[in-house]
């Protein structure tokens, strides 16, 4: 079953995802801080990262940095959820190494495709 690593310092937003992650036959692992975060990633190596911008300790951008350049978790799609929704916050997040960038509110059916879309290449490529 694909496990998906969710960071973000919001309870209600954390229990939101997580609930429409299990509606799609996902199992989902969680994160409240960019430390966190980071040290998830490495241990639990998910398939998938849905990493907010605006985190305690380490924002999502320099997660998404570390995530990028560290060996063990190099090959993990980050996509970043955020209210940021200016251009440049998406080009900056993009310049960091997110894969994708959905802003918040976001359509439930929406977030499940883009999850499905990264699951199955990640998936697709494992032997």
């Amino acid at each position: 079953m694909p496990r998906i690593l969710v960071i973000d310092d919001s309870p209600t937003m954390l229990y939101m995802v997580t609930e429409m992650i299990a509606q799609g036959g996902h199992e989902t692992i969680t994160a409240s801080n960019g430390e966190q975060a980071i040290c998830m990633a490495v241990n639990q190596q998910p398939d998938l990262v849905l990493l907010d911008v605006i985190l305690p300790k380490l924002n999502g951008y320099e997660v998404c940095r570390q995530l990028k350049s560290t060996p063990q978790t190099a090959d993990i799609p980050v996509v970043m959820i955020t209210s940021k929704s200016k251009d440049k916050d998406r080009k900056w997040g993009i310049e960091q190494g997110a894969d994708d960038y959905i802003t918040k509110p976001f359509d439930a059916d929406d977030l499940l495709d883009v999850i499905e879309r990264f699951v199955r290449g990640r998936i697709g490529t494992e032997s």
